[in-house]
């Protein structure tokens, strides 16, 4: 296993990795609207925190040396399932290879952003 790291990207704020690679596969850890270069949340507006959500998993994908075509899962996470559309919206223009995909709505999340995303990709050719 390889731990894939980069400032690009929110820094973990607890006791795992940004990313791991295990054999053909890249695992990355949820990503929430944290700016990496100031440490501060996204506007709070899901718009907003989709965009930068998607700009650290792209950022972590290019650690990985992969891109977004390369994502066959992810799994995603709603403070609240009424920003659905908003969400879809912004995800369907970065995943345009339609991954697999779990969205649920919880109770709370991370520094009480509204949205969380983590994926895997494949590695191979």
């Amino acid at each position: 296993m390889k731990v894939i790291s980069t400032e690009k990207a929110p820094a973990a704020i607890g006791p795992y990795s940004q990313g791991i690679v295990a054999g053909d596969f890249f695992f990355a850890s949820g990503q929430i609207a944290i700016i990496p270069e100031t440490g501060e949340i996204a506007e709070a507006t899901i718009e907003a925190q989709t965009e930068q959500v998607m700009k650290n998993i792209g950022n972590l994908l290019a650690a990985a040396g992969v891109d977004y075509s390369k994502v066959v899962k992810t799994s995603c996470f709603l403070a609240d399932m009424g920003d659905f559309g908003a969400f879809n919206e912004i995800y369907a223009k970065y995943f345009t290879s339609k991954p697999a995909r779990s969205c649920v709505a919880v109770k709370t999340l991370p520094k009480n952003v509204l949205c969380e995303v983590e994926v895997i990709a494949y590695l191979g050719e």
